[in-house]
């Protein structure tokens, strides 16, 4: 659960924050001031009260609610992992605006002028030049934004869900075994940031490998 809710929050974060980058970055002024306004205040709020929001907020009842109508599952669970998935997506969203902002305005301008000059249309340009340098040096961030998200992720206990940090609770509970169990809780986030630190590692060099400058020159 404590995975799944991640990679959600994840990829939420993503779609989201690429938007909101789009608007820090854009010459629109409202569009900026929104973008602004989301990070100050999402990176500002203590992450269990927006949770809470999410949670209590209705939205994500009536999405649970009708796709249990349809037998796609219990809509209490459904109702949760929503909950959970888009509160840290949310939090996720507000650090990885800023990741791929920095990340954009690391690359070389002349560049991207280069390829105006030749005629290049736009889309191909997101698609040869700024996406994958954006992700050369996004990377970095987002490895850390990740271990972020999987802390994170041991708040969505307030909305049922069992992961790490609820399972350990309640075995802790039931056995009296608080420091064993919470030790247990603990390596298992350790085990948790140490793959996705190799993951991320491993994404950077191989990304790495297109931007380097054979030997001698």
């Amino acid at each position: 659960m404590t995975v799944a809710v991640t990679l959600t929050a994840m990829v939420i974060g993503a779609i989201v924050g690429s938007f909101v980058t789009w608007a820090k970055l854009s010459d629109n002024l409202p569009a900026k001031l929104l973008g602004n306004a989301y990070t100050v205040i999402l990176r500002g709020a203590p992450e269990l009260l927006i949770i809470y929001m999410v949670y209590f907020g209705g939205v994500v009842d009536i999405i649970g609610n009708t796709l249990g109508a349809f037998g796609l599952g219990d809509s209490n669970i459904i109702n949760s992992f929503l909950a959970g998935a888009l509160g840290v997506g949310l939090i996720s969203a507000a650090y990885q605006t800023e990741v791929f902002r920095g990340a954009y305005t690391a690359i070389g301008k002349g560049e991207i002028e280069a390829a105006r000059a030749i005629g290049m249309p736009r889309f191909m340009r997101f698609r040869r030049i700024i996406a994958p340098q954006i992700m050369r040096f996004a990377i970095p961030g987002l490895g850390n934004v990740f271990q972020l998200s999987v802390k994170d992720s041991a708040l969505i206990s307030v909305t049922g869900l069992v992961e790490i940090m609820n399972a350990s609770n309640k075995a802790a509970g039931s056995t009296k075994q608080f420091f064993l169990f919470f030790i247990v809780g603990a390596c298992l986030y350790l085990v948790l940031t140490s793959f996705s630190t190799r993951f991320f590692n491993a994404g950077e060099r191989y990304v790495g490998k297109s931007f380097r400058r054979p030997v001698g020159m």
